[in-house]
């Protein structure tokens, strides 16, 4: 039994160095990207089992892709593979202020959007103690969104747990779009992530402080548990316990894309371990990682969770 599978799509992010713009860069970094991918191997580097299934060609740069997650211990045996298509992209320029970053998608016409629920190996995926799932994914094409939905809909029949970061992306649909997909999944969900925008955006919550708008997404939904953050304002918690906010640790940024869902693969951790507060510190301190290395992927071990915070050399 795996203790976390997941669906979505896998991507290459190429991104611009900072201080330039596409339109004039002669150089990009490639690396690989998916963000379901991202907790998954981030949960096997903290030791969870974790499988990973998507629908890619056969090629280079979808090897590039497989490589990156399969290296940090994901299971790649729920991974469908296709001999025609294309691999999804997405460009970044890094923003510096006023100037904010920038995602270009480039991942119409791929596989996966094309995905049938006959192509997964539910079997296989349904063997877990937790299913985990993103707006993302569901916002791609009315096949993922159902994919996504049937996924969550046998894990719940099942009495599998189900956690939802909603993760909206204004780039790829409307907020009404957003809420008559993710409003079910959330109801079937035992953890949910969303931050207090995105719980403002898709849900209707009122504008209200970023504690009360967690508590009162959890209320909405009917959810055991709803994660909540504001940027560097505050991380906040609701369950049957309580509410219960967070300080944020204000660090230098490298690289932001990835550290989202470094914070999800933290608090994922916690709750696999029946401590979902312990969870959110997890999440923390993982996510400032992740924001001080370049690539979607963080790349860290169990025994760095407890490292000391420090700028010096660790000899």
């Amino acid at each position: 039994m795996f203790d976390l599978t997941t669906i979505g799509e896998g991507q290459i992010r190429l991104t611009v160095p900072r201080g330039e713009r596409l339109v004039n860069a002669v150089s990009l970094r490639m690396s690989a990207a998916c963000s379901e991918a991202n907790v998954a191997g981030l949960l096997s580097q903290l030791g969870r089992s974790t499988s990973w299934c998507s629908k890619m060609p056969r090629g280079e740069l979808a090897t590039r892709v497989l490589q990156e997650f399969r290296s940090v211990g994901v299971d790649m045996s729920n991974m469908v593979r296709v001999d025609d298509g294309r691999v999804a992209l997405y460009f970044m320029e890094p923003g510096d202020y006023p100037m904010p970053s920038k995602v270009i998608y480039d991942r119409l016409h791929t596989p996966f959007r094309d995905i049938e629920i006959d192509d997964v190996n539910w079997e296989s995926m349904l063997d877990t103690r937790l299913v985990f799932v993103t707006g993302i994914t569901a916002a791609l094409s009315p096949n993922t969104a159902k994919i996504v939905r049937h996924f969550c809909e046998q894990a719940h029949e099942r009495g599998i747990d189900i956690a939802l970061d909603v993760n909206y992306r204004s780039l790829l649909w409307d907020a009404d779009q957003a809420r008559s997909v993710l409003e079910p999944i959330a109801r079937m969900s035992t953890l949910v992530f969303a931050s207090r925008k995105d719980a403002q955006t898709v849900f209707g919550m009122p504008d209200l402080s970023g504690v009360e708008v967690c508590k009162k997404t959890r209320e909405f939904l009917g959810v055991s548990t709803v994660v909540s953050t504001d940027s560097t304002h505050g991380v906040y918690l609701s369950d049957e316990h309580g509410e219960e906010q967070f300080n944020v640790d204000v660090v230098p940024v490298i690289d932001r894309p990835g550290a989202g869902d470094s914070f999800v693969a933290g608090t994922i951790h916690g709750f696999l371990q029946g401590d979902v507060r312990a969870g959110v510190g997890y999440g923390q301190r993982v996510s400032t990682f992740a924001l001080t290395h370049h690539g979607d992927l963080t790349h860290i071990s169990a025994m760095e969770l407890d490292l000391p915070k420090t700028t010096d050399i660790i000899r």
